[in-house]
């Protein structure tokens, strides 16, 4: 919004909440309205919805759903190599008991998180033991399923979560448990969303650059000398993982 109002644009904006239905009257509206350019912040999309928008010729940039064509760009970022880079992070620090707690979907991006782990604690198998726990995505569901995990038997020396806001669940229910942060247990997040750096202890997590997506997506929509043509291209995201004192060397 802030990028598109230097260049003398206004945006207007609608919220899905992760509604296929609302989603499909937001998207026909804002072609009714003959907007300039249309970018589309979800995480599915039918892709009968893409055709019609594809048909329409409004210029478009989704984020995380479809393929470049014309006029289409799509921006991602690569949500496996930043798991990936978690999971390496905390073998290096001599974490043999992993585990990941994430939540009840089957969105695209968060169920590539769990799969990643997965694959990524396979690699180093057998000497890492691993085990999945998941519930609803709310600081008090990364609260219920440490409880259910620690209930299990299992003792993780770190745990990996699907993002930021369950990492603050988890790390509560670990102290209600007794267990230090990050002497007893490591905690990763993922998003780094601003609350990541004010948890205590800060969050270790995985930087999504929200910025530079929303300045590549104006840069779809409406290029200009000040920026490169991206229309029509697929632009890949590389993550980065933000160090802070959630996490340590494992307790011996």
């Amino acid at each position: 919004e802030e990028i598109a109002r230097l260049h003398g644009y206004e945006v207007v904006a609608a919220h899905t909440d992760y509604d296929p239905e609302r989603l499909v009257r937001s998207v026909r509206l804002m072609i009714g309205r003959r907007v300039a350019g249309l970018a589309v912040v979800v995480s599915e999309m039918d892709p009968a919805l893409i055709r019609e928008l594809h048909a329409a010729r409004t210029p478009c940039v989704f984020y995380d759903v479809g393929k470049p064509q014309e006029r289409m760009t799509n921006i991602r970022v690569n949500y496996r190599r930043g798991i990936e880079r978690l999971v390496e992070y905390l073998h290096d620090l001599g974490h043999t008991k992993l585990a990941f707690v994430g939540h009840h979907t089957t969105l695209g991006p968060t169920s590539e998180r769990e799969a990643a782990f997965v694959n990524s604690v396979k690699k180093f198998a057998p000497e890492i033991e691993w085990k999945t726990e998941a519930d609803r995505d709310a600081f008090e569901g990364g609260r219920l399923a440490v409880q259910r995990l620690l209930g299990s038997g299992f003792q993780p020396t770190a745990i990996v979560c699907v993002n930021d806001f369950m990492a603050v669940g988890v790390m509560r229910a670990l102290r209600e448990h007794g267990l230090r942060i990050p002497e007893d247990v490591s905690v990763t997040g993922f998003d780094n969303i601003r609350l990541a750096e004010y948890a205590e202890p800060p969050l270790t997590t995985v930087h999504i650059p929200r910025d530079e997506i929303g300045r590549l997506a104006f840069a779809a929509l409406a290029p200009d000398r000040e920026m490169p043509n991206l229309a029509g291209h697929e632009i890949v995201l590389e993550p980065e993982v933000v160090l802070r004192a959630s996490t340590s060397r494992a307790r011996r």
